[in-house]
């Protein structure tokens, strides 16, 4: 009782911000009452085994309908049911969120599922982010959000609420006995509640729900396509025989088939890498995890006959899958579940050059395994939303995949994140991590250049709009941190190769960072129509374009921080932030053009320099040099990657560490902008006009970008393309040589000589 009546005086104030509002006023944007199981609520965040995944039910009745939905927001993961079914086939479903500012919620629609008289329906809930019970480094078990799981509810026929969540609804245990994110889920299956959804099911044993305060954060409709099953790929038996194969370092899941007798247990451990004897290799991936098992299932089998089984509210990052069973039983058959965000594709390319193409696929591959909901820097290891993958791989990401929506959301789940003293953290969602570590401008960056990515590709300036704010408090806050306008902090030119270090030094590419900020907000503010901070920030830009030459500009065009070292990185960021005087430019570009011949073409950067160096090689009559970049075989290189056998972006370029990353995976935008040849307009943004100028540095393309498409190929040193416009659009095609048409919607054939 006592525990109730906390609970529900609780429920009395919810804070955003500055701001309070009433349980009433509350109550006005829910659903139904937040609810949880009576018995869930006395062990929610103890530090023994949780509890099992608890199932709701309840039944309703209904006569004539028309159309029927289900509001819905259970955290950490829910899934819905409806008279013995799962509505819809959405996987780990809602998306994280700041727990504290915002709540996703899922809209349903369940009309076919609907029938005549009495239904069923039942929701299952998981840990998800919401209440991670094991223990990390980046402490989300310590998160002020966490809480037992639980859910809000409304179901309405023909527009009027037929059933809410309250205490009437009912609850129990069920076989999920253990689910983690980042551990793995176990199964037990002879705990199943067989019958549970039906209209006759006896649930008098089942236990009672509890009225319990809700998330902090306001509820906020899930727009952004769900996370789905995207690829079922089958698993083959290692010639080694120790572990199972899928061929593709992907995320999600293994689905098994298993016979044997009840009690037996199946054991699937995950990895993207295996020994040299074949076996499992998790020295890489773990080692963050510090308490728990790490991507590891467990199914347990009720007997008789074939069972068929794969979880539900985790996943895994792995190539490789051990299988160990315990008793007498017997595997059947497994597969690999590919799980992702569902976002359509609209992008693709192809050239003569099939280490290019190789690289293509990685780069999709690593992108759809690394945005399970939000985007992440790898599938296995961390999950984490890190910021600086994030800002880099936009631009890839957009080309490939109708992902706006999908980063809009996580954009503001990032300013969510955000101090009242504008800090940002590093990773988004956090629970406290990443904001004196593992942030920096270089990484805050994706405020500013996601939302301006969306624009050009879409046109929509909603994320702008959206994020203005938080962009303004971000630069007050970098103001408070610059000396003379240079900013020292915050992470450099990450995972360079050893003979640069992580060089140069975080001063340099914060500033530069810091300035094309600046740049941006002068950029929004003329969008938004706010002159005067348009000229605020046009002249933070400027005062910070005067300091970075001040402190980097070492004569005669040449630029770095004193050191030596990095200088592949350094001439490239002031190339490509255009902080280079006028009259040196030419200089810097000659030097930088000098030292990729030098080292062949070799990566020696990190992952701003792989950004930097080869955009800006192709921006001024480089691009065959930059190719090299991509294609040359040796470490540090793109291409040695494929050598190494991988089959998505590597997180080191010696193939240490991840072996699935997205964080050197501009090269794919690269791909799209200089090979296909697609460029957006700042002053005609959108992709209802386009400006196509090939790079013809290898034989053929053929590149196609939302109903554009551009097929160009080389004989005799002459260029033929032939360019496909889609109706209601324009391009502005320029040829090598700068002959240029304006084209409407058709079909153009078009030649230049090289």
């Amino acid at each position: 009782h006592e525990k109730k009546s906390y609970l529900q005086e609780k429920a009395n104030l919810f804070e955003i911000g500055s701001k309070v509002r009433t349980r009433e006023e509350q109550n006005k944007m829910d659903f139904g009452r937040w609810i949880t199981s009576s018995q869930l609520s006395r062990n929610c965040v103890s530090a023994e085994p949780p509890s099992p995944a608890p199932h709701f039910r309840h039944t309703f009745e209904c006569s004539g309908f028309t159309t029927g939905r289900v509001h819905l927001a259970g955290v950490g993961y829910h899934e819905l049911y409806l008279n013995g079914r799962k509505v819809g086939d959405r996987v780990l479903d809602p998306t994280v969120s700041c727990y504290e500012k915002r709540v996703r919620f899922v809209t349903f629609d369940i009309t076919e599922y609907l029938h005549p008289g009495v239904n069923v329906v039942g929701v299952i809930l998981g840990n998800g982010w919401y209440n991670p019970s094991t223990a990390e480094v980046w402490n989300f078990f310590k998160a002020p959000w966490r809480d037992c799981v639980k859910f809000t509810l409304q179901l309405e026929i023909d527009g009027e609420t037929v059933l809410e969540s309250d205490e009437s609804w009912k609850c129990a245990s069920g076989p999920i006995l253990f689910d983690a994110l980042r551990n793995g889920e176990t199964y037990d299956a002879r705990r199943e509640l067989d019958g549970w959804l039906g209209e006759r099911y006896d649930d008098s044993a089942w236990g009672n729900t509890m009225w319990i305060a809700g998330p902090r954060g306001v509820l906020d409709e899930q727009k952004m396509p769900p996370c789905k099953v995207l690829q079922t790929i089958p698993a083959v038996l290692h010639p080694a025989g120790k572990v199972y194969d899928v061929g593709q370092n992907l995320s999600g899941w293994a689905r098994i088939a298993v016979q044997g007798e009840a009690g037996a247990e199946v054991k699937l451990e995950y990895a993207e890498r295996i020994t040299e004897d074949g076996d499992l290799d998790t020295s890489f991936q773990d080692i963050f995890i510090q308490s728990g098992d790490f991507q590891t299932d467990r199914y347990i089998l009720k007997g008789g006959g074939i069972e068929s089984w794969e979880p539900r509210f985790t996943y895994h990052g792995f190539q490789y899958i051990r299988v160990t069973i315990t008793g007498n039983a017997e595997l059947r058959g497994i597969e690999a579940r590919f799980v992702g965000t569902a976002f359509d594709s609209i992008g693709g390319i192809t050239t003569s050059d099939e280490t290019l193409n190789q690289l293509q696929k990685m780069t999709r591959w690593s992108f759809r395994s690394n945005y399970v909901g939000i985007p992440t820097d790898c599938p296995h290891r961390e999950k984490n939303g890190w910021t600086g993958d994030a800002a880099i791989a936009a631009d890839t990401g957009l080309y490939n995949f109708d992902v706006g929506s999908s980063y809009a959301e996580w954009l503001q789940l990032l300013a969510d994140c955000q101090r009242m003293n504008g800090q940002l953290p590093g990773i988004a969602p956090t629970g406290g991590w990443g904001f004196d570590w593992g942030s920096g401008p270089a990484w805050d960056c994706a405020l500013f250049s996601i939302p301006y990515e969306i624009y050009l590709h879409t046109g929509d300036d909603t994320a702008i709009r959206q994020n203005y704010p938080a962009m303004k408090r971000y630069l007050d806050f970098c103001g408070t941190m610059e000396s003379d306008g240079i900013l020292a902090f915050g992470l450099g030119d990450w995972a360079a190769p050893e003979p640069c270090g992580n060089a140069p030094s975080p001063a340099l590419t914060s500033t530069g960072y810091y300035y094309m900020d600046a740049r941006r907000m002068e950029y929004f503010s003329k969008v938004l129509e706010k002159p005067d901070e348009e000229a605020r920030y046009r002249d933070l830009a400027e005062r910070i374009r005067a300091a970075f030459n001040r402190r980097f500009h070492l004569g005669d065009g040449l630029y770095g921080d004193g050191s030596g070292r990095g200088e592949l990185t350094s001439l490239g960021c002031a190339l490509y932030h255009e902080l280079v005087e006028p009259a040196f430019r030419q200089r810097t570009l000659e030097r930088l053009v000098a030292l990729c011949r030098e080292n062949d073409c070799r990566a020696y950067f990190g992952i701003l320099g792989a950004k930097y160096v080869p955009r800006v090689l192709a921006e001024n009559g480089h691009a065959d040099l930059a190719c090299r970049f991509f294609t040359q075989r040796e470490c540090p290189g793109w291409a040695h990657w494929i050598d190494l056998g991988l089959t998505t972006l590597g997180e080191h370029w010696d193939g240490t560490a991840s072996r699935n990353h997205i964080m050197f995976g501009d090269l794919g935008a690269w791909f799209f902008r200089y090979l296909g040849g697609f460029r957006h307009d700042p002053e005609r943004p959108g992709f209802r006009h386009l400006i196509v100028a090939p790079c013809p540095v290898v034989n053929s393309c053929r590149a196609e970008y939302r109903g554009y498409v551009s097929e160009w190929e080389v004989k005799e040193k002459v260029m033929t393309i032939r360019l496909t416009v889609p109706p209601n659009s324009t391009a502005l095609l320029r040829l090598p040589g700068n002959e240029s048409f304006e084209l409407g919607s058709g079909i153009y054939v078009r030649s230049a000589k090289l």
